[in-house]
């Protein structure tokens, strides 16, 4: 669930006056959410805190289209959602061949290490592993879908909130989250099958 804080409306409105404390407000109130869901994209700390960085930016200077026809929450996080898609995008096209280099040692070409290093803070110590495989395997999945099972599955939003987050059906996230888990069920061989069911 996204539970809604009660004041963020207010503190938007404030916003919108230029109130620069109001801003500081709802940064402190909803930086570790944004986090949090910029993390289930990323899988790497300084990213997802670049990426929070830029939502916050977008926070403060988008304020004044906020009209209230959804939740500040569900508005925050539409933000958050397309920072984190925007992020990949630009990272798939302009880091490719520097990732893929840095996988491997220059003078004999013998892998270095695995990029499986991934902590997220809603997760287990002693699931961070399984979560890692798990991550990677998302990370595959189209955005839509991607988007669909990181609200639910990691966020824990309900379909009804991840919908309008979305902005579309609440039938179209259910057929996402199919398709989603089915994909994902196919790329982990039913190694992880437990670990995606339960989420």
């Amino acid at each position: 669930m996204m539970n809604n804080l009660p004041n963020l409306p207010l503190l938007i409105e404030e916003l919108q006056k230029g109130n620069e404390l109001a801003f500081r407000e709802f940064y402190d109130q909803t930086k570790s959410r944004v986090f949090t869901l910029t993390l289930g994209y990323v899988r790497n700390r300084e990213d997802a805190e670049e990426i929070t960085q830029d939502v916050f930016v977008e926070v403060f200077r988008s304020a004044s289209t906020f009209k209230g026809d959804a939740s500040a929450t569900t508005w925050l996080y539409r933000i958050a959602v397309n920072k984190s898609l925007d992020f990949l995008k630009h990272r798939k096209r302009q880091k490719r061949f520097a990732f893929i280099t840095s996988l491997f040692d220059s003078s004999t070409g013998e892998v270095l290490h695995q990029p499986t290093d991934f902590f997220h803070p809603g997760i287990a110590l002693e699931k961070q592993e399984s979560a890692a495989i798990l991550f990677q395997a998302i990370n595959k999945l189209s955005d839509k879908q991607k988007t669909a099972y990181i609200l639910t599955k990691v966020e824990g939003l309900n379909n009804i909130e991840a919908a309008q987050v979305m902005t579309i059906s609440v039938g179209a996230v259910e057929s996402l989250l199919q398709r989603a888990t089915e994909n994902l069920k196919k790329q982990l061989a039913g190694y992880y099958k437990s670990l995606v069911n339960s989420g």
